[in-house]
């Protein structure tokens, strides 16, 4: 089923544990992504990123997104990742995303602000829930995002106050030590800031680059503050592995695929500890 994802972020910080946010290319990973979620019978944050758009239009994966949603009938929130243009951001809310993220992580404070708060005011009026971003997730050397060497750097804890308090979001990414993409080998993550940051700001908070951080740290972040993780070049990795033992036919081929995006959404439903979420309507 479609919904927001207030509800879920709220038991999710109630009870300690987060949602995987798994980024779809194609009808393949949606189709494998919600079902894998119902048969686990929990939440799923469906996300769809702008520069996956030469790979499926926006308008695809709306269409895609909400179909594959209403077919399971565990929580799925469809969700626009990075979001990097207000048009863009626009026309997905139009099209029926339940939530988008605005990421201007990499413009100066009173800039991300203030077009986070624009986003945050038209997105609001449409019944429709924000993401923003303060501090800056970049990008490893090998990277699905798009971009390598592409530095990051933490959080402080007077901006992310500052940030949820200018804009009003309903969810905040925050950056402490992960990267987007494939690591050479595992990040330093700031529990003192996550610990800083989740005592003082209470909307949800989210962490980005979380593919191969090390699944005990993963699920330090997830019962210890964050309530939302985003995963994709894990799903990839294994899904590529996967396609490389040997076939039959095509349709050998694709099972080889479901299985090894199956086994990477299961693995972190794990690691997260995340539980089912009973939502209204």
């Amino acid at each position: 089923m479609l919904v927001s994802s207030k509800e879920l972020f709220q038991t999710a910080q109630k009870k300690g544990f987060a949602i995987p946010a798994t980024n779809f290319v194609d009808a393949l990973t949606a189709k494998v992504y919600t079902e894998t979620a119902e048969s686990c019978g929990l939440p799923l944050i469906l996300a769809y990123a702008q520069s996956h758009e030469a790979y499926l239009s926006l308008e695809e994966a709306a269409w895609m997104g909400k179909h594959y949603a209403e077919k399971v009938n565990v929580p799925i929130v469809l969700h626009l990742d990075h979001g990097s243009d207000f048009q863009f951001i626009k026309r997905a809310i139009d099209l029926g995303f339940s939530s988008v993220m605005f990421d201007g992580s990499s413009l100066p404070f009173k800039e991300n602000a203030q077009m986070t708060r624009e986003v945050v005011d038209y997105a609001h009026a449409m019944g429709v829930v924000v993401e923003g971003e303060i501090g800056h997730v970049g990008s490893n050397d090998v990277s699905y995002e798009g971009k390598s060497n592409d530095r990051s750097y933490d959080t402080t804890l007077a901006d992310a106050v500052n940030f949820v308090k200018e804009t009003n979001v309903d969810s905040l990414a925050i950056s402490i030590g992960t990267a987007h993409g494939k690591y050479t080998g595992e990040p330093r993550i700031n529990f003192d800031r996550l610990h800083e940051i989740s005592s003082d700001v209470t909307v949800p908070l989210v962490l980005h680059g979380g593919s191969s951080s090390g699944d005990q740290k993963l699920n330090r972040c997830a019962t210890e503050g964050m309530s939302k993780i985003n995963i994709f070049t894990d799903f990839i990795v294994s899904a590529h592995k996967k396609a490389q033992e040997k076939t039959q036919d095509y349709f050998e081929l694709r099972h080889n695929l479901e299985e090894g995006l199956k086994q990477v959404l299961v693995h972190y439903y794990e690691v997260f500890e995340t539980q089912p979420v009973q939502v209204k309507g």
